[in-house]
């Protein structure tokens, strides 16, 4: 594990893996840097990977008052690791949440490519309903420091039954979560609070960006993943076919490379 300092002194905890041009690994909601550490090792066959604890996570620490912009400093302080390294201009992968993270990053930050997995915006008018109801349920039980409500509020809005919700408290995922459910407010943050597309943000990104969606996901996601495309200036959007929103590592790495190159 390694470390680094964000603008605002917190600092970031990270792997670093494999060897070849730096990518940077942009987790989603509720996951640290183990959780995406297939994903992680299998990029690292072509790639140096920086695979980080997002603020508020795992081994890294947090400041409040939190702003998305402070997590786009925790991006922009790994960039400057990765070309003190000696790797120059570095990509950034971002997943789910973590993808439009990573997006509004690209709007404001140097990135030699960009590749985002499924971020979850809404299209229609029911999803967008749903998300605005999402934010406020969310943020009462955040206010009101019940973490483990906020947790259950994140798990039905993403279509866990509520039998597997039930069962998950029993596993040690349930403890992880509630400890990271501060962090919700984050990904949501990322996402607008209302999960509109932020075309306006997205319209400024000028590095080379690839939108990905799984062909078995549910139909928001490829959906989503067409409009992002559509809002970055000359960006391509590619469906892996066989694929859900928990993508295989191996066909993940494999369009990453098809993408960025070694």
């Amino acid at each position: 594990m390694e470390r680094v300092t964000s603008a605002d002194g917190t600092t970031i905890a990270y792997d670093r893996l494999g060897t070849g041009a730096p990518l940077i690994l942009v987790s989603g909601a509720t996951a640290d840097r183990r959780a995406d550490a297939q994903l992680a090792a299998a990029l690292a066959e072509t790639y140096t990977v920086y695979n980080y604890d997002r603020r508020g996570r795992g081994d890294s620490t947090d400041t409040l008052p939190f702003a998305v912009e402070r997590e786009i400093e925790d991006i922009s302080a790994l960039l400057d690791a990765a070309a003190h390294d000696g790797g120059g201009a570095a990509a950034v992968v971002g997943l789910s949440s973590g993808a439009a993270l990573a997006g509004r990053a690209a709007a404001v930050l140097p990135l030699r490519g960009l590749v985002m997995w499924e971020p979850p915006f809404m299209t229609d008018d029911a999803g967008l309903a749903r998300a605005r109801e999402y934010t406020t349920n969310l943020n009462a039980r955040l206010e009101a420091g019940d973490l483990d409500g906020a947790l259950t509020t994140f798990l039905r809005y993403v279509g866990l039954p509520e039998e597997a919700i039930d069962g998950s408290r029993q596993e040690s995922f349930w403890e992880a979560g509630v400890r990271v459910a501060p962090t919700l407010a984050y990904d949501n943050a990322a996402m607008g609070g209302d999960s509109v597309v932020p075309a306006d943000v997205f319209g400024r990104i000028t590095a080379p960006t690839l939108v990905l969606a799984g062909g078995v996901s549910p139909d928001f996601l490829p959906a989503a993943a067409r409009a992002v495309a559509h809002a970055v200036p000359d960006a391509r959007m590619n469906i892996l076919e066989g694929q859900t929103h928990n993508v295989d590592p191996s066909a993940f790495a494999e369009a990453v490379r098809g993408f960025l190159g070694a």
